[in-house]
């Protein structure tokens, strides 16, 4: 008996330390009108119809609450139709570098236990920097050039080159490729997106911790967070809730599996540059977190100066258009449409058909889910995902 009650006590608590999902508010109730919000459904829809993608998940979020949350289509249509539902679970590609590396990153910021105008090299021994073919001299690679997509590193790798020099998965022939691979151009003289960038601060990230980023990021965001469908690697218990990527040539689908090549055949899903999957209602509470200062529901993840830091480009990279990990207004940036702020909105796009958008001032959030590479790699999700960033700022009526 007594054990019984110890027993209910621990799942008691463990359940109470996970938070909630978002409250749910009706549009009209949170400032926004929602004849004007149902246009996402019409947009969505057409994009199913003309197969641009198989399905999708939009979560819309307002001052911290959960006024639209609906699923479209299929999450699979190959080997077998499967509906979508709201509970889906994304491969997150590369909205991973935010919600996982940079996050992580800026934790260690706030900790004291590195800058961002740190030189990589400081941690990741070997690691060169840009070498002037004039006058001979090396500028260094700082954290702030990977965060910011300033360093001059190459976009990505030749991934078969390497698996066959050093085999797969190979983590440490990757990382020692990214360390000597040539420089493109003198950090912050010009902006180009660079996977290896994030592989780079993963890199960082475990050698200062001491635990991989999947470790790390799982103990220090998606559970304090309560996000109890974010995860790098699922176990085979939640395969049955993800929407599969691409079919391969042997007639499989990628499923459970990062589809990234880099992140999955080199790092073996632990890899800053791709590798979380998540579902859209864990993903509004990070964006909730995020909207409200680094807290949610009594969990902080960061603090309010860091938030600020993080989603703001910062001084002297205006140019760049990036801020820690997010995009503001760079040539990425078409994902936020044309109505949220100019400056301040913030967010991140992934290759498998996944985005967030952010605007912080008008406080609405945008999170639009799909496996557009499903079951094939050939179709573009960017004006989908700016006519639904406007549709849903269109329906905002009251700013404050």
């Amino acid at each position: 008996m007594k054990r019984n009650i110890l027993l209910f006590c621990a799942v008691l608590i463990s359940t109470l330390s996970i938070a909630q999902p978002l409250k749910k508010s009706m549009p009209s109730s949170e400032g926004m009108d929602a004849v004007k919000l149902s246009n996402v459904d019409e947009i969505i829809n057409s994009a199913i119809e003309k197969e641009v993608v198989p399905g999708a998940v939009l979560a819309v979020v307002r001052d911290n609450k959960m006024v639209y949350l609906k699923s479209y289509g299929n999450k699979s249509v190959y080997p077998k139709v499967e509906k979508m539902d709201v509970n889906t679970i994304f491969d997150l590609a590369s909205v991973s570098k935010s919600v996982g590396t940079a996050i992580s990153i800026m934790q260690l910021v706030e900790q004291g236990k590195l800058r961002l105008t740190d030189n990589v090299s400081m941690y990741i021994p070997g690691f060169k920097g840009y070498v002037n073919p004039e006058s001979g001299r090396t500028v260094d690679i700082k954290i702030i050039h990977l965060l910011t997509h300033s360093s001059g590193l190459p976009p990505y790798g030749p991934t078969q080159e390497l698996v066959e020099k050093y085999g797969s998965p190979s983590p440490e022939g990757l990382m020692e490729y990214i360390a000597t691979c040539k420089r493109d151009f003198m950090p912050t003289t010009k902006f180009q997106y660079s996977c290896l960038n994030f592989i780079t601060l993963q890199n960082v990230l475990q050698n200062i911790t001491g635990e991989t980023l999947e470790s790390y990021a799982q103990k220090n965001i998606f559970d304090v967070l309560g996000m109890a469908h974010s995860m790098y690697n699922p176990k085979p218990e939640f395969y049955g809730m993800i929407a599969p990527t691409e079919k391969q040539a042997d007639g499989s689908v990628i499923l459970g599996k990062v589809h990234d090549p880099l992140a999955r055949l080199l790092n073996d899903g632990n890899s800053g540059n791709a590798g979380v999957f998540s579902n859209a209602q864990d993903l509004a509470i990070l964006a909730a977190a995020l909207m409200n200062g680094g807290e949610y529901n009594g969990k902080r993840i960061l603090g309010e100066l860091t938030v600020e830091t993080m989603i703001r480009v910062p001084k002297g990279y205006e140019k760049i258009g990036r801020s820690l990990g997010w995009d503001n207004y760079s040539a990425y940036a078409s994902n936020n449409g044309n109505l949220f702020d100019p400056e301040r909105t913030f967010g991140h796009t992934g290759y498998t058909g996944t985005s967030m958008v952010i605007d912080p001032v008008s406080e609405v959030a945008v999170i639009l889910l799909t496996n557009r590479v499903h079951p094939e790699d050939k179709n573009s999700v960017v004006r989908l995902r700016a006519l639904v960033a406007n549709a849903v700022a269109g329906s905002v009526v009251d700013k404050d």
